[in-house]
C-alpha cells in the first residue's frame, strides 16, 4: 500500500513534539506535563460519567435473550464495555489535548501566563466544542446515525437542526480553521522574535499531529478509474442489490415519483422482469436462493437465525462456480450484507460487516449513551478499522461508503486480466429508512414535526421493535415513512449511477453483464402489517425488481411473465458460457435476456419468514408459536451465533403462510388449527389482492393447490 501522507504528517508531528518537549527547556516540559495530565484526568472523569449513565440506562442492540445466556457473557460484556470506554477515553484525551495546544498558542501569541486553571478550561472547551461540532454535523448530514444510538426524543433537537445548513456549517468550519492558523502564525512570530524554537516546534508539531490523525481518519479519496487492458473474452458480472427495494418504485412500474432514472436507463437497454418473486422475503434465505438457484427447503436456510454448523451449504453457488472457472469473486456490502461472508457462497473476498445475528457482536456495540458518543467519530476509516461494530451499526446509512468501496474494487479488478463477479449489496432502502442529506428531506413534508423526521421511529430498541411489529397503521406516521423510503430509493439510484459511470470509465461497460436485484420488498400495511416476509397475500415483499443487461445483445424488453430469483444463478452461468449444475432448481432466463419471445410458464412459490410476534390481520385459529425472544438460543457459546431452538423448527415451518403465482393468478395457503385456509386472487384485475375469487374458480384453485402442496411436500420430505 502507498504511504498515507496524513499518517506520515501525524508521525513527524508527534516526533517533533516529543523531541521539543524532552530536549529543551524545563518550563516547556512542565507545561506539557501539566496539559497532558489535565487532559487525561478530565477525560477519565468524563468517561466514567458517560459509562455510569450508560449502565444506569442500559440498552443493548439485538434481542434480549435468556438470563442464563446473558450471565454466561457477563465477563465478555465487561471487557467489551471497557474497550469502548478505552476508545472514548482516547478520543476525549485527544480533544482535551488539542484544547491545551490552542491555549498554549494563545499564551505564546498574547504573552499571558500559561496556568493550570487556564489549561483545564482549555481542555473542557476543546472537548465541548469538538463534540458539539461533530454532533451538529451528524444532526444535519447523517441524523439517522444519532437516531440509531439515542435514548432521547430526536424532536428535542429540531430547533437546532433548523438552524443548520451546509453553508453555515462549512462557513463555521473555515472560520475556525482560519482563526487557528492566524493564532499559530501570531504565536510563531512572537516565539521567533524571542528565539524560542522549542515551543515553536512543539506547537506546530502538535498541530501537525492532530491534523494528520483527523485527516487520516476521515479521508475519503474517490478511486480513480483504471482503464482495463483485459484480453479475456469472458464477460464480467456486476450485481447491484438493495435490501428491501420494492419493485413498484422503478419507472417501469409507473410510480408517480421519478426515483430511479439511472436504473430505468439500465432497464431500457436490457431485459427488465417486472414479475420476479423471491421464495422467502428474508435476507439470508433469499440471498442464498438467488446464488444457489435452489428453494429454501433444498439449501436448508429458512430464516436469518442460523447456527454455525448450517452455514456450510450443501448446494453449489454462483460465486463458487465462477471462482472454479477462473473468475475473481468479490462482495461489497454494509451492515445488511453479513450473510455474504457468513455462508459458504464462494466469494473469495468479502468487504462487509460480520454476522449481526451474533450475541457477542451485539454486546460489543455497547449501551446507547456510550455508543452515541463514539458514533460521532466512527463514521469513517477509523471506525471501519478499529470499531467496525459501530461503523456497521444497523440503521446508519452507508450507501456513499459502500459505493466508494465498490468503485475501488472495480478499479482494482480492471487491472487484472481475470474476469470477475462483483456483488454490491446495500442497506440503503432497509428500515428504519435513514439516509444522508439531502435525501431524507427530498420528498418529506417540511412541516412534519413527529419523531420519524429522520428515520422510522422506535426501531433501535429490541423490545420496541417487537411491540411495534404488532401495531396497526394508526400507530405510525405512514406518509412520512413512505417519503423517507422514497428518499432512500433515490439515494440508491444515485449511488448505483456512480458505480455504473465508474464501470464505463474503466472501459468495462461493454464487457460486463449488469444485474439489478433485491432480496425482498417491503409491506407498508397493504395487508394490515409492515415489514418483510410477514404476508403471502400481497406482492409487496415477495416481488422484487430484476434487470439483466448483457452488453453483447441489443435486446431491450420488459417481460411481464413470472420469473423467480432462483432463476438468476442459472441465467448468469449460461450467459457466462458455463454449465448449469443439475442441483439448481431454477431455470435459465438467458433466452429472454437475448430477446427471445417465449413464455416459460413458470410457477413462483413463496413462504413467510419467522414472525417475531402476532401480527394484525392474522386469522384467529392460525398456527402460532412463541415470540422471537423465546425462539432463540446460542448453540455454541464460543461463537455467540443466534439460532432457532431445534424444538421450534418444526412448528415454525408448519406455521408458514405460502403462496403460488402462475400467470395472473395467485393462491395463498394459511395453516390453521382446523386445517388450511385458501384464498385465490386475480392480479390483473385485483393487484392489491383484496378480493378472494376461490368460490368463482374452483377448478383453477384445485390445480394451483395441487402444485403448491407438491412444493410443500418436498419441504416435509426433506426435513424428515
Amino acid at each position: 500500500n502507498a504511504i498515507d501522507p496524513w499518517l506520515t504528517l501525524a508521525t513527524f508531528g508527534a516526533i517533533a513534539v516529543a523531541f521539543s518537549v524532552t530536549k529543551f527547556p524545563y518550563l516547556l516540559l512542565h507545561q506539557a506535563k501539566a496539559g497532558a495530565f489535565l487532559a487525561v484526568a478530565t477525560s477519565v472523569l468524563l468517561t466514567l460519567l458517560i459509562g455510569f449513565k450508560s449502565l444506569r440506562d442500559f440498552s443493548q442492540t439485538g434481542p434480549q435473550i435468556q438470563t442464563e445466556i446473558r450471565r454466561y457473557y457477563r465477563w465478555y460484556s465487561v471487557l467489551s464495555f471497557a474497550r469502548l470506554a478505552g476508545w472514548s477515553l482516547l478520543l476525549l484525551t485527544m480533544m482535551g489535548a488539542f484544547g491545551t495546544v490552542i491555549y498554549a498558542a494563545l499564551a505564546a501569541a498574547s504573552g499571558i501566563t500559561y496556568t493550570s486553571r487556564g489549561a483545564l478550561i482549555a481542555v473542557l472547551l476543546g472537548i465541548a466544542i469538538i463534540t458539539g461540532w461533530q454532533f451538529c454535523r451528524h444532526l444535519f448530514f447523517l441524523p439517522a446515525s444519532l437516531v440509531a444510538s439515542m435514548h432521547y426524543r430526536i424532536s428535542r433537537f429540531y430547533p437546532l437542526w433548523r438552524r443548520l445548513t451546509p453553508t453555515r456549517l462549512r462557513g463555521l468550519g473555515w472560520s475556525v480553521s482560519a482563526l487557528i492558523i492566524i493564532l499559530f502564525a501570531a504565536a510563531s512570530l512572537r516565539l521567533i522574535q524571542h528565539g524560542e524554537l522549542a515551543p515553536l516546534a512543539a506547537l506546530w508539531g502538535s498541530l501537525a499531529t492532530f491534523i494528520g490523525l483527523v485527516k487520516w481518519a476521515n479521508s475519503t479519496i474517490e478511486p480513480a478509474p483504471v482503464k482495463s487492458q483485459r484480453t479475456d473474452s469472458r464477460p464480467n458480472i456486476l450485481m447491484l442489490g438493495a435490501d428491501t427495494l420494492r419493485a413498484d418504485r422503478l419507472g417501469a412500474a409507473g410510480y408517480h415519483r421519478q426515483l430511479t432514472p439511472r436504473l430505468d436507463k439500465l432497464g431500457a437497454c436490457g431485459a427488465q422482469f417486472t414479475q420476479c418473486y423471491v421464495p422467502c422475503a428474508r435476507t439470508a434465505p433469499s440471498l442464498i436462493s438467488l446464488f444457489s438457484g435452489c428453494w429454501p427447503h433444498r439449501h436448508g436456510i429458512r430464516d436469518n437465525f442460523v447456527a454455525d454448523a448450517e452455514t456450510s451449504l450443501s448446494v453449489p453457488c454462483l460465486p463458487a462456480l465462477l471462482a472454479r472457472a477462473g473468475y475473481a469473486t468479490v462482495a461489497v456490502s454494509d451492515w445488511c450484507g453479513a450473510d455474504l461472508g457468513k455462508f459458504s457462497l464462494g466469494f473469495q473476498e468479502v468487504d462487509a460487516s460480520d454476522d449481526q445475528w451474533n450475541i457477542k457482536y451485539l454486546i460489543r456495540q455497547g449501551p446507547k449513551d456510550l455508543r452515541l458518543f463514539l458514533s460521532l467519530f466512527t463514521h469513517n476509516r477509523f471506525g471501519k478499522r478499529f470499531l467496525p461494530e459501530l461503523y456497521y451499526l444497523a440503521g446508519v446509512p452507508l450507501a456513499t461508503e459502500a459505493g466508494r468501496d465498490a468503485r475501488t474494487q472495480l478499479s482494482r479488478l480492471a487491472e487484472s486480466d481475470q474476469p470477475f463477479l462483483l456483488n454490491v449489496f446495500m442497506s440503503a432502502t432497509h428500515p428504519p429508512f435513514g439516509s444522508e442529506y439531502p435525501y431524507y428531506i427530498r420528498y418529506a413534508d417540511p412541516a412534519y414535526s413527529g419523531e420519524s423526521k429522520f428515520a422510522m421511529a422506535h426501531l433501535s430498541d429490541p423490545q420496541e421493535i417487537i411491540r411495534r411489529q404488532g401495531d396497526s397503521s394508526k400507530e405510525f406516521d405512514l406518509t412520512q415513512i413512505l417519503d423517507l423510503y422514497d428518499g432512500c430509493v433515490k439515494s440508491f439510484d444515485d449511488e448505483a449511477g456512480r458505480i455504473l459511470d465508474h464501470l464505463a470509465d474503466c472501459g468495462l461497460a461493454d464487457k460486463t453483464i449488469v444485474v439489478l436485484y433485491s432480496d425482498h420488498g417491503m409491506e407498508f400495511f397493504e395487508h394490515e402489517t409492515w415489514g418483510q416476509g410477514n404476508s403471502a397475500i400481497g406482492d409487496f415483499s415477495a416481488r422484487i425488481p430484476l434487470i439483466i443487461h448483457d452488453p453483447r445483445t441489443s435486446a431491450s424488453v420488459a417481460h411481464k411473465q413470472i420469473v423467480r430469483s432462483v432463476d438468476i444463478a442459472p441465467t448468469l452461468l449460461e450467459l457466462a458460457g458455463l454449465a448449469i449444475p443439475a442441483e439448481m432448481e431454477g431455470v435459465s432466463l438467458a433466452g429472454l435476456v437475448r430477446g427471445a419471445k417465449q413464455d416459460l410458464g413458470l410457477a413462483a412459490f413463496n413462504e413467510t419468514g419467522i414472525w417475531i410476534t402476532d401480527l394484525p390481520g392474522m386469522p384467529e385459529e392460525h398456527l402460532r408459536y412463541p415470540d422471537l425472544l423465546e425462539l432463540l438460543e446460542v448453540p455454541d457459546k464460543r461463537s455467540g451465533t443466534l439460532a432457532i431452538k431445534p424444538q421450534y423448527r418444526s412448528i415454525v415451518s408448519e406455521a408458514k403462510d405460502r403462496m403460488i403465482r402462475v400467470g395472473r393468478w395467485k393462491l395463498v395457503y394459511q395453516p390453521t388449527e382446523g386445517g388450511a385456509l385458501y384464498k385465490l386472487f386475480d392480479l390483473e384485475t385485483d393487484p392489491a389482492c383484496q378480493q378472494n375469487r376461490i368460490a368463482d374458480e374452483p377448478e383453477l384453485a384445485k390445480s394451483l393447490k395441487q402444485q403448491l402442496l407438491t412444493w410443500v411436500a418436498e419441504d416435509r420430505l426433506g426435513t424428515q
